[in-house]
């Protein structure tokens, strides 16, 4: 079961929330992931369908001394007095004894609010770890894969070199943080580091400076590389008239397949299909306006005729 402590929802957000714990700090409370099936993670004051976070700004924290016992036996995951405003003394005591989290901040609800729901939707997104390099080229998160040995490794260097971003290598973490958004990154322990064959491992914040990593990017291309068969002179469709996609956490993610080849240059194969990509984002089809331009020349044949 997924969930985040609330201890770790406080440290991770302290200064940037200037989070204070007034009350409750023993507590093991946390926020858990099927909480979000059923109702928001995080919002006002609601003793109708409690959330797992409770925020109490200046407009209902004149009334909540009403509600102190309603709103512990609620047992909300936290509850965060916002907009500056102190919690009743009543309800600090009683959060003691309940064992429930008390936090304040000085910043307006709307902004807590916004940033705590930020921070959950991240941490408790549904994750999984592919094999692969994952790259910004020309601004476009573009996750390479293939089996091992093909040569993905290499042609992520060949990127750098040519101006690109670094996110992650071999291992990349790819979280589903909305509805119809990937987010790719690097596990720590492999953070900065890429792995080529002859060489090792190399740094590639150390020798390209710190514009050729990234920390994170949007999932948006899958880039294959794929060995031709031996038994096929040319297995791969040499004019794909419909896009390939794959599934990735319930996502659709557009993907190409890209024949490797002695002589074939794979950074330039890989930045033309970002480029085609983008295009095909602002509604620009390429195969589409070849085909519909080959269907011109045959219809004007055909009046020829």
């Amino acid at each position: 079961m997924q969930q985040v402590e609330v201890a770790r929802l406080h440290d991770d957000n302290r200064e940037a929330l200037s989070l204070a714990w007034l009350a409750g700090r023993g507590s093991a409370t946390a926020v858990r992931r099927e909480a979000a099936a059923s109702a928001s993670l995080i919002g006002h004051l609601n003793l109708t369908h409690p959330n797992s976070i409770q925020v109490i700004g200046a407009y209902e924290a004149g009334t909540v001394a009403d509600f102190v016992e309603r709103l512990v036996a609620a047992a909300p995951a936290a509850v965060v007095f916002a907009d500056g405003v102190s919690p009743p003394a009543a309800l600090v005591a009683a959060a003691d004894r309940a064992g429930v989290a008390l936090l304040a901040s000085p910043l307006p609800a709307a902004r807590v609010i916004e940033k705590l729901a930020r921070y959950l939707a991240k941490a408790l997104a549904d994750t999984i770890e592919r094999h692969g390099v994952f790259m910004d080229v020309l601004g476009l998160g573009v996750l390479i894969t293939g089996e091992s040995g093909v040569g993905k490794s290499e042609l992520g260097l060949e990127l750098i070199s040519r101006g690109h971003g670094l996110v992650a290598d071999d291992v990349v973490a790819i979280s589903r943080i909305a509805v119809n958004t990937l987010e790719g990154r690097c596990p720590p322990m492999l953070r900065d580091f890429l792995e080529v064959r002859g060489l090792g491992l190399l740094n590639i914040r150390t020798i390209f400076g710190e514009t050729a990593v990234r920390p994170k990017m949007k999932l948006k291309l899958v880039a294959h590389l794929e060995r031709p068969a031996q038994s096929a002179r040319d297995a791969a469709e040499r004019l794909p008239l419909a896009d390939m996609a794959e599934d990735i956490l319930g996502v659709t993610v557009r993907k190409v397949v890209i024949p490797v080849a002695a002589g074939r240059n794979l950074a330039v194969l890989i930045e033309a299909a970002v480029r085609n990509h983008i295009l095909k984002l602002r509604g620009v089809d390429s195969m589409a306006e070849f085909m519909a331009r080959q269907k011109q020349a045959i219809d004007a044949s055909e009046d020829e005729d």
